[in-house]
């Protein structure tokens, strides 16, 4: 056979992309139509800026205004935009072939999965999101932090196993969050800002990287968790599969093994013939998806952080108090008694114990998701994939409550090692999102120009970022 005649094959069967030696090709199916009434498919982006509102958001961001002012605001945005294009290439694979990116790095070699789903529960296993939840709960109710934790992780761990669609719990769950964040943000701006809304353009005139004062493992964990990040970009293919984006209609959703009705899913996806009418239907599919992440996840994000470091900075910026520690946020809430009135202060604590619980609830998930998926697709394809999550979920609530009860419980500790360990996760996937979304994908869909210069940008910035963090924290183990 010929090189045309090879190419001419391919062309036909767009399948032949797609190597064949840890898995099977996908079968070649017609890509359906583009919603008509888009608005019934706006969820994934609200649940990823949901999960991501937690360590970035309420703790780290926050923490570095309370130490620094608005100086190192402008990287939240960079990290967001940058974590926009990641999400997209994630998408891209995810709606061509209903399989998540994962799978498509599996492809390229057996066990990446395996490697992201252990870094993933490496992140996790320091459950920061529950002890910072269950911190503020002590700080408007009193009480035991590490008692109330455990029970967080419990409730996790049923809510996660009893809803009969996992996702569809997962998202009605984050929109009650962001609906709270946004009340949050609209009643501080009016009454407990105040002047500090004048030093607001410091975010652009005034930017810095004070790695002198912080260190970059502090500062490479607010820009990898800055809406975001690690594994949580990657189960983005997981949650608009299970909302049915483009080829995800065709795969069954996860459900609860006590109260669902689980459908069986085969371990690879589909892929569409470039056809005229395929295509026409992925440019709807893709401008929707653009959209739905741009103005869900992105802007949903960055007014969160912009507001949360506002006001760290308006209330508890220059106060000697303020320890290295996640009490700042206590220290903050007193403030705001004063210089507003109690009930605000007591407000803060309360809206931030339920985000913060929302994004238990929702790390908990990606985390299982993300692991189940990979058992299922590479290892155990004859298991219910609804099972493996279930089992999961239990064996990472179990993991957080023996991190608990061992005493390790400092939650911008645990934020800082989940987050350099997910900065490290993306520096990785970076390269391999670029490798899968230009050798498998059919040719008029495959990664180009600009998005491929911005995933380089994400490898070369993730990476440097990684090297310099393990070099700083291995000199302070020497010295």
């Amino acid at each position: 056979m010929t090189s045309t005649d090879r190419n001419d094959a391919v062309s036909s069967d767009p399948s032949q992309n797609f190597p064949a030696k840890y898995l099977p090709r996908p079968q070649v199916r017609d890509l359906p139509s583009p919603p008509l009434r888009q608005w019934r498919y706006v969820g994934p982006g609200i649940v990823a800026a949901g999960v991501g509102l937690a360590s970035g958001e309420f703790i780290l961001f926050p923490y570095i205004a309370s130490q620094v002012g608005l100086t190192f605001v402008w990287a939240a945005l960079l990290g967001l935009i940058t974590q926009y294009f990641l999400n997209m290439e994630i998408e891209r694979y995810t709606l061509a072939t209903g399989e998540t990116a994962v799978t498509g790095f599996s492809r390229l070699w057996k066990h990446w999965g395996l490697v992201f789903a252990i870094l993933a529960y490496f992140a996790n296993i320091w459950p920061a999101w529950a002890t910072s939840s269950a911190t503020l709960v002590t700080y408007a109710f009193g009480g035991n932090a590490a008692v109330i934790a455990v029970v967080i992780l419990v409730v996790v761990g049923l809510i996660l196993t009893l809803a009969p669609i996992v996702y569809n719990a997962l998202e009605k769950a984050q929109m009650v969050k962001v609906a709270a964040i946004v009340l949050l943000i609209v009643v501080g701006a009016l009454v407990a800002i105040g002047p500090a809304w004048a030093d607001t353009p410091q975010i652009v005139t005034r930017p810095g990287f004070p790695v002198a004062e912080l260190g970059f493992a502090l500062l490479m964990g607010a820009l990898a968790f800055a809406g975001a990040g690690g594994g949580q970009n990657l189960v983005q293919s997981n949650w608009i599969r299970d909302k049915g984006f483009g080829m995800g209609h065709y795969l069954p959703k996860i459900v609860s093994p006590l109260t669902g009705e689980a459908e069986a899913r085969g371990r690879v996806g589909f892929v569409f013939p470039p056809t005229e009418q395929n295509l026409t239907h992925w440019r709807g599919w893709w401008r929707f998806a653009n959209r739905e992440q741009l103005l869900t996840f992105v802007l949903i994000s960055f007014v969160s952080i912009v507001f949360m470091s506002l006001l760290a900075y308006a209330t508890v910026f220059g106060n000697e108090s303020v320890t290295n520690d996640i009490s700042f946020l206590q220290v903050e809430g007193r403030v705001l008694m004063g210089s507003v009135g109690t009930w605000f202060g007591y407000f803060f604590w309360i809206i931030g114990a339920v985000a913060l619980f929302t994004a238990a609830l929702g790390i908990v998930d990606y985390t299982s998701r993300l692991a189940a998926d990979v058992l299922k697709t590479m290892y155990f394809p004859d298991a219910s994939e609804s099972k493996l999550y279930a089992g999961l979920v239990w064996g990472l609530v179990i993991i957080g409550i023996l991190v608990i009860s061992v005493g390790f419980s400092q939650p911008l500790a645990l934020a800082i090692i989940s987050a350099c360990t997910g900065g490290t996760m993306m520096f990785i996937y970076s390269g391999l999102l670029i490798a899968i979304n230009r050798k498998m994908l059919p040719k008029p869909i495959r990664i180009g120009g600009f998005r491929a210069a911005a995933l380089i940008w994400s490898f070369l910035l993730f990476g440097v970022l990684a090297v310099l963090t393990v070099q700083q924290q291995i000199g302070k183990l020497l010295g």
